[in-house]
């Protein structure tokens, strides 16, 4: 058989490759002629001497649509390499405006960005990197009275949301249009991966059924997320909207991936189509979109007794008895504090019991709201009264003392 070697140049690590069987460079530029003008066929270059791809794959994805979910964290990266790879037509849903906590992992985001919409910093940046593509920003929250309406008409759909509403969503109204749903999802140094809603893959359903309790899951402001870790875990699934668009490799249809950050490591788990699952199963019950804010019980979360940080504001002022309790984390406290505040994290509270029995106008606060008003719920059950700052310490920078540092 006849080899043909080439020598690609990469700085001081120049390497070796074998292309066969070996095409001459004027059959490629005649096939592209029709389909690809002279400024495609040089971006898309590295792409074209791909077998895999080659020109009948560029022309798939340049005529293909991939709708993202989101242009946070997950989205950055993936609608990035959507792009420069030459992916025809990209949606953008989002609603929110860039704030300067996302550009530590946002990273389709800069500094000159913050203050303005998400969408049209993504769109800027996205036109900027590839001018031949169609960007189609999309500023509104997805629901279930848009979201068929807003998929409709797209190959692929990409999950970049942060919430299970949402996640709940966007995969009933894939299931339902035949579009694969693209997952992806992070939490400090953890990621997941996997394609659902294919016409023989399982969906989210057949995983997770139904959503765990609102007030136990804590979100990304709450617990971290390792700024490096949704550009791996976006690449991934930029990676498998695209090899679904070209028909090539082996995708995560079927396949749970599972990346630890922290030790490098990847490990997998296999799913199936579960046959009795409400959606894709052989009997679904789920044929409609439904409201997916009371499924996932998202509001109301909980209740308990606040206090507003004007109120509280108010009462240290005027010298009134306060006995102030951070239950956040050593690491947290760290980066900021109440003054005259003392920490208690969560765990210990149970064994700082007798200490905190008695207290005058006890009030606890962490970095949002929601865990202390579990810790208020808890010292309830114990006997003792409290109150949940409304809000957190980031209330209390925003409306009370700038000078505390938000994060």
């Amino acid at each position: 058989m006849d080899w043909k070697i080439y020598r690609c140049t990469g700085g001081v690590n120049d390497f070796w490759i074998r292309q066969f069987p070996p095409v001459p460079a004027r059959l490629i530029l005649d096939a592209m002629s029709d389909s690809l003008s002279p400024s495609e066929t040089l971006r898309y270059s590295r792409h074209l001497i791909l077998p895999q791809v080659g020109v009948e794959g560029q022309r798939k994805l340049k005529d293909a649509r991939v709708l993202i979910v989101g242009a946070g964290g997950l989205g950055s990266p993936s609608a990035l390499y959507l792009a420069a790879a030459g992916v025809g037509t990209i949606g953008l849903v989002d609603f929110d405006d860039v704030e300067v906590s996302n550009l530590q992992r946002q990273i389709i985001h800069d500094t000159d960005s913050v203050g303005k919409s998400k969408l049209e910093s993504a769109a800027a940046r996205l036109g900027a990197l590839n001018p031949l593509i169609n960007v189609i920003p999309i500023k509104e929250r997805i629901t279930s009275a848009n979201a068929l309406d807003l998929m409709r008409g797209y190959d692929v759909v990409l999950d970049g949301s942060d919430n299970f509403p949402t996640r709940y969503l966007i995969n009933d109204a894939c299931a339902l249009l035949g579009i694969p749903n693209v997952y992806g999802s992070i939490f400090q140094f953890d990621g997941q991966a996997s394609v659902f809603s294919t016409h023989d893959g399982p969906c989210y359903r057949c995983l997770f059924r139904d959503p765990p309790p609102p007030d136990l899951v804590p979100s990304c402001a709450e617990g971290g997320v390792f700024g490096v870790l949704p550009g791996i875990i976006g690449s991934i699934q930029a990676l498998e909207a695209i090899k679904l668009v070209l028909g090539i490799g082996e995708n995560l249809v079927g396949r749970f991936l599972m990346f630890d950050a922290l030790k490098i490591s990847f490990r997998e788990i296999a799913l199936k189509k579960d046959p009795d699952c409400p959606l894709c199963g052989l009997t679904p019950t789920i044929t409609e979109l439904i409201d997916y804010e009371q499924f996932c019980g998202a509001a109301p979360v909980m209740n308990g007794p606040e206090i507003h940080v004007g109120e509280l504001a108010s009462q240290i002022q005027d010298g009134e008895s306060v006995t102030l309790i951070d239950v956040r984390e050593p690491h947290e406290r760290a980066i900021c504090e109440i003054s005259d505040s003392e920490l208690i994290p969560m765990g210990d509270l149970p064994r700082r019991l007798e200490d905190l029995r008695g207290k005058p106008n006890l009030v606890l606060y962490c970095h949002t709201g929601v865990r202390s008003l579990h810790a208020v719920r808890f010292l309830e059950s114990a006997g003792i009264s409290g109150q949940s700052l409304r809000g957190g310490i980031n209330a209390w920078s925003l409306e009370i003392d700038p000078a505390v540092p938000r994060y």
